[in-house]
């Protein structure tokens, strides 16, 4: 899944204004907040992440002071003999070739020590550090990327149910139509102004168009258990509000630049040149692993053995104290070293070939979502002209067969091809805006563009960085309605909103003016410009 323009325009659509609300229907963010609550997928990827947010402790504790505090407790036996030793004592003076014999059976033996060491200078635990940041950086990046796709898809899904319920109601609507054409078929009939043929076609139009309608019944139920799995919702609540009509307005940009966007931006390059940089990391910590190390190290001891011996009763008491500069020098390794760097060496070769291979992909689905677009928005405009006149010519076919010069046939081929132009329509338009996901947008962008979606919609600012820290807040305010960091107030109608969380937000006007706060009179003129 591609982090998109379309996560603005699509949730945009989600939460728009509807034509009417039908009872039950849920909210403008209720799919979304149930989502982030109940979708299995955004779940386990929140898992992920945290559990990768705990490499950047790791990767900080390398270069901490270690501490290893140890005892032990048991019985022993000792033995010692020394000869040739030189012996002295008062009152005994000095004798050489002394011998002297020690022994502990079953002894109580009692034994402690503290161990503490701090690395100075070490490659390998350098390599790893950085290693576990980055892949800490890319877990962040992961996990950016499973918030769009929650995103994306609850709007899909939550589309796919408007869809279905509109193709439902047109359906139904045309069912309507045609039975009220079978029966002036079979009254004309009877009078004699008719053929047969006339309500034989009629009546067979009329039951094909009822099966329709029962499959597309068994379509929409089967599309509102899906959104239901997702957020948690019961199904008989899932009524989608449709989007008002209006043009798509595509972003004059051109793909030259949507593809420089891309390459810098697109959360998939973006983890290919981190693998990249961790592979290279790697390298240095298998070069590392041979390499000198520096270590401040510090430990006290002491050990006790006590009991009877062959001797008679015995004790032995030891302790130590120990600070200073450690240095440790691999020296042969039996060719260990040069096997270990030739693997991380092809483990880079690798990693850039799919950093190529991905740069390529991208590529190739921006040039197909950019020219998608550009022919798309032409064809929602088409689609709208082709609704209106398709429903003139209904109108004029109805008439004509009230007057006698259209068929029955004419009639309900007029009917079936206005009912499949007022399908399109909506269909093009969500079409357009899920295409949209291939092209792709900073993270961190500066502002939202003014990307408009279906009607008057506010457009929702939901960046990634703002939405991990703004996102918590904005809920309990009861609205996503702008989480961007940064606009001006020529950019209110498409970045605040409501109102309703945008003036408690910061105002930065660019970057060569000066930051201020929102005023509040700003958010209220948001609010009245969207809403009227």
């Amino acid at each position: 899944m591609l982090l998109s323009r379309a996560s603005v325009a699509l949730l945009a659509a989600l939460l728009a204004r509807p034509i009417a609300a039908p009872a039950g229907a849920t909210d403008r963010v209720g799919a979304w907040r149930a989502a982030l609550q109940h979708d299995l997928d955004c779940a386990a990827a929140a898992a992920a992440h945290n559990a990768g947010e705990s490499r950047r402790g790791q990767a900080a504790a390398l270069w901490r002071p270690s501490v290893l505090p140890s005892a032990a407790a048991g019985r022993a036996d000792s033995d010692s003999s020394v000869r040739g030793a030189r012996f002295s004592a008062p009152g005994f003076g000095t004798s050489d070739g002394a011998a002297v014999d020690t022994s502990v059976n079953n002894g109580s033996l009692g034994r402690w020590s503290v161990a503490a060491s701090l690395p100075l200078y070490n490659r390998e635990r350098g390599a790893q550090g950085r290693q576990l940041e980055l892949s800490a950086d890319v877990a962040e990046l992961e996990w950016r990327n499973a918030q769009q796709t929650l995103m994306l898809d609850t709007a899909q899904r939550y589309f796919d149910v408007a869809l279905a319920g509109d193709s439902l109601r047109v359906r139904r609507g045309r069912q309507k139509a045609v039975a009220s054409a079978l029966t002036q078929a079979q009254e004309r009939f009877k009078l004699g102004d008719v053929p047969v043929t006339d309500t034989h076609e009629a009546a067979a139009r009329h039951q094909a168009i009822a099966a329709q309608a029962l499959a597309l019944e068994t379509d929409l139920q089967l599309k509102q258990v899906v959104l239901a799995d997702a957020t948690g919702l019961p199904a008989a609540r899932l009524a989608a509000m449709f989007p008002s009509n209006a043009a798509i307005a595509a972003e004059a940009q051109g793909l030259d630049a949507w593809t420089e966007e891309a390459n810098l931006n697109h959360p998939l390059l973006r983890m290919q040149r981190a693998a990249v940089e961790v592979a290279r990391q790697e390298a240095a910590k298998s070069s590392g692993a041979v390499s000198p190390s520096v270590d401040l190290v510090a430990q006290v001891g002491r050990e006790r053995l006590g009991g009877h011996g062959d001797f008679g009763a015995a004790g032995n008491a030891a302790g130590n104290r120990m600070i200073g500069v450690q240095l440790t020098v691999p020296l042969y390794t039996g060719g260990m070293r040069g096997a270990r760097e030739q693997e991380p060496v092809h483990g880079i070769a690798r990693a850039r070939a799919q950093a190529d291979r991905a740069r390529q992909q991208v590529a190739q689905q921006t040039r197909a979502a950019w020219l998608g677009l550009t022919v798309g928005t032409g064809r929602v405009d088409a689609l709208a002209q082709t609704v209106m006149a398709s429903r003139a010519r209904l109108d004029a076919n109805r008439l004509g067969r009230q007057v006698g010069d259209r068929t029955t046939l004419e009639l309900l081929n007029a009917e079936n091809d206005a009912a499949g132009t007022e399908l399109a329509l909506p269909q093009a338009r969500v079409g357009v805006l899920a295409g949209t996901k291939r092209l792709v947008v900073d993270d961190d962008m500066r502002r939202v563009r003014n990307m408009k979606g279906l009607g008057a919609l506010p457009i929702i600012a939901l960046t990634a960085k703002a939405m991990k820290r703004d996102r918590e807040r904005c809920i309990e305010a009861g609205a996503i309605d702008c989480l961007t960091e940064r606009w001006t107030r020529n950019d209110c109608s498409r970045c605040c909103g409501t109102g309703r969380v945008a003036d408690r937000l910061p105002l930065r006007r660019t970057a060569s003016a000066p930051a201020q706060v929102r005023p509040a009179h700003i958010a209220t003129e948001c609010s009245d410009a969207l809403t009227h």
